[in-house]
């Protein structure tokens, strides 16, 4: 069992320019993600989820607090930052700018997969590749590994960016919103495989969403976020059928019904 701990975190920043000031993005957020659990991390724009993101990933260092990875401070030189990237990796937002166009999408499997010490000889490089696409159901497999992006549909674009950041082997996958930029007839395919690939590969997925429907239907905890705070955390069903926090009943009343927002994603 693997876990990934938010400890008392907090982040500033410095606003700069007329009227100076320091922007308070994350105060004092405490939270554990346990690999082959989904936690779902919910709030509008501006609620800082996304550099909760950038925070795990170590694009931005905490101005306080811990980030630790199996009860260990997380390192952040060197080997001990490469090895914390090999475990947890990131599903971005938009797969139409995550994925550079003059590459194939063979490359963008084969890259990490060498940076990882996953495979390096021709044969390996290639069988991986296979595997990673047959694991985001992306076949035949030797059609889709010599696609250029611009040849893909934006679901098939999101299942090549999960199969390259499952191909270092992580415990923990981050994903920042993997389907608002996707059209609603593909959204619910792509968190079925997130949550099938939860399952088969035991990982630990952070969820990061507006959508309260899709948090209860996927994770089994939900944490509600507002202005930089966790401000309601509970088993999914529980935040969303009995909110406590004004907020999340705020949230919770915009939301359209859970069952029917499902039907409109499977485009029944």
């Amino acid at each position: 069992m693997s876990t990934l701990e938010f400890r008392n975190v907090f982040k500033r920043y410095r606003v700069r320019g007329k009227g100076a000031h320091d922007l308070l993005a994350v105060n004092d957020v405490s939270f554990a993600l346990e690999s082959g659990k989904t936690v779902a991390l919910v709030g509008q724009s501006g609620s800082g989820k996304s550099t909760i993101a950038k925070l795990l990933l170590q694009l931005e260092r905490p101005t306080s607090g811990q980030i630790l990875l199996d009860g260990k401070p997380v390192g952040r030189h060197g080997n001990a930052l490469r090895d914390y990237r090999h475990r947890v990796q990131m599903v971005f937002q938009d797969p139409f700018a995550s994925l550079n166009p003059y590459h194939s999408v063979a490359h963008h499997l084969a890259r990490p997969l060498k940076l990882h010490g996953r495979a390096s000889t021709r044969t390996e490089l290639e069988a991986g590749v296979a595997r990673l696409l047959e694991r985001v159901r992306l076949t035949p497999t030797d059609e889709f590994a010599q696609k250029h992006p611009h040849e893909l549909s934006g679901g098939q674009r999101q299942r090549v960016a999960i199969a390259r950041a499952l191909a270092p082997a992580p415990t923990m996958l981050i994903a920042d919103e993997p389907v608002s930029m996707l059209d609603v007839s593909i959204r619910l395919g792509v968190l079925n495989l997130l949550a099938d690939l939860q399952r088969e590969e035991n990982l630990g997925v952070l969820y990061i969403t507006h959508d309260l429907a899709t948090a209860r239907h996927f994770s089994d905890e939900i944490l509600v976020m507002y202005r930089g705070q966790i401000v309601e955390r509970g088993p999914a069903d529980d935040v969303i059928l009995d909110p406590q926090h004004e907020y999340t009943k705020l949230l919770a009343a915009a939301a359209p019904n859970p069952e029917l927002r499902l039907k409109q994603l499977s485009g029944a």
